[in-house]
């Protein structure tokens, strides 16, 4: 989600911050799960995350805001921008994904998505879509993309054409401002915009399996100039979760422990 429209919506998410607490106090149906940190890692404080992947034993980012979004190619160990490509200033870039060797890249309002050969992060191609993007990841067979609404929308990754949607919801109804999303393990995990939650959910039906609360990952010391948890990134084959934020000076290789 944009910095720019964080400032015009402030009253409203943090009304929507307090329904959505009570929503998950009230529902007492999807486990909750807690965190415990098993490494973490150097991030750049410069980088507005929007989209994070591990492939090859790499991270690949995408950063927003207008005049610094751009992909790139990070070590993990180190956060040194191995490779980068910015994007033109027009554009505020959102979700990064991969597929068959390319990256897929999908802007804020400009209804436009790049796809760059992974390798040399030269543009082979774009797209345009109807509404905003913010978060995309992918199943098996098709793109899955966040507009920040309670829908996902599926993608075919070769036509670009959109195929479906589903609305994710809990037992309380939908759940909006999904934004960064990851694939994991058969569901879908996706930052809810502006809370410290990530919601876990089954692509097949829309609905909440689980709730992951990162309350207070972020150390109070290191708070000062950074902005809302965005970012999650699986290590398949390592079977390692990563998470940060925008702005954030680090990367959290985390597991999930299931509460009560």
């Amino acid at each position: 989600m944009a910095y720019a429209s964080k400032m015009k919506v402030t009253v409203l998410a943090m009304s929507a911050v307090i329904g959505f607490l009570s929503t998950q106090r009230s529902s007492g149906v999807v486990p909750t799960y807690g965190y415990q940190i098993v490494r973490s890692y150097p991030h750049d404080r410069g980088a507005f995350t929007q989209g994070l992947i591990y492939r090859g034993g790499v991270f690949y980012e995408g950063t927003g805001l207008n005049g610094r979004s751009g992909i790139r190619k990070v070590k993990l160990e180190t956060g040194e921008v191995l490779q980068a490509k910015p994007l033109s200033s027009e554009y505020f870039g959102e979700g990064i994904t991969d597929w068959n060797q390319q990256l897929i890249q999908i802007t804020w309002q400009s209804e436009v998505g790049f796809v760059y050969d992974i390798n040399t992060f030269e543009q082979t191609k774009r797209w345009t879509y109807k509404g905003e993007g913010w978060g995309i990841t992918h199943d098996a067979t098709r793109l899955i993309m966040s507009d920040g609404s309670s829908a996902l929308r599926f993608l075919d990754p070769s036509s670009m054409k959109e195929t479906g949607r589903i609305i994710v919801k809990d037992a309380n109804g939908p759940v909006e401002r999904l934004n960064e999303l990851e694939y994991v393990k058969g569901e879908v995990f996706a930052n809810v915009w502006t809370t410290n939650r990530i919601a876990r959910i089954d692509p097949k039906t829309g609905q909440v399996t689980g709730w992951i609360d990162l309350a207070g990952i972020l150390a109070p010391s290191e708070r000062a100039g950074a902005d809302v948890l965005n970012g999650i990134a699986y290590d398949a084959a390592g079977d390692r979760l990563f998470v940060t934020g925008k702005l954030w000076p680090r990367v959290f290789e985390i597991k999930l422990v299931k509460r009560g």
